[in-house]
């Protein structure tokens, strides 16, 4: 199970971004949101699932990350310079913290969920998840956190994409 940050310290093809986080505790989102601002990339970065082709990093692009307290899942909104999300990328996690530094941190689960704006959704990496059960790098109880909680997001925020748009969009004026 890796250990990610919110600032997004693997993604080696940003080569100048700032990082900005903060606590929110409000009626729509209380958890830990960050906000990364790609200034400069080496190489712009492009995914394609459900054949669509979008572009994820860029100069000028924001990624908007909010960790939800008392849940076991981390939502990053994709915006480009526009200031349009292109798509949400959703981890499944088994836990999440505040490092020594400040920075917040999760433990990843493999699992995840591409959301596009039209509402499509994407599973990624579930051959990943049971992989790392078989091979005994998670228990029984940490695939059943992360499936569990895929399912639990495609019956409650993820049916409603202006819901999370506006979640979205709310937690980002807040930097």
């Amino acid at each position: 199970m890796k250990t990610r940050k919110l600032t997004f310290d693997e993604w080696t093809c940003i080569a100048e971004k700032r990082v900005m986080q903060k606590r929110m505790n409000e009626t729509y989102f209380t958890g830990i949101v960050g906000l990364i601002c790609i200034d400069e990339v080496t190489i712009p970065q492009r995914w394609n699932f459900l054949n669509k082709d979008v572009l994820v990093c860029d100069n000028g692009m924001k990624w908007l990350s909010m960790i939800p307290e008392n849940e076991f899942y981390v939502i990053t909104a994709m915006l480009d310079s526009k200031a349009n999300i292109v798509l949400w990328y959703i981890d499944m996690i088994a836990d999440s913290g505040i490092d020594e530094d400040g920075v917040a941190y999760y433990h990843d689960l493999y699992l995840d969920l591409v959301v596009y704006p039209d509402g499509s959704i994407f599973e990624d990496d579930m051959d990943e998840l049971e992989e790392a059960f078989s091979a005994k790098e998670i228990s029984r109880e940490l695939f059943d956190l992360a499936i569990k909680t895929n399912i639990k997001l495609r019956n409650s925020l993820l049916l409603d994409c202006k819901k999370l748009r506006e979640i979205s969009f709310k937690c980002l004026n807040h930097f």
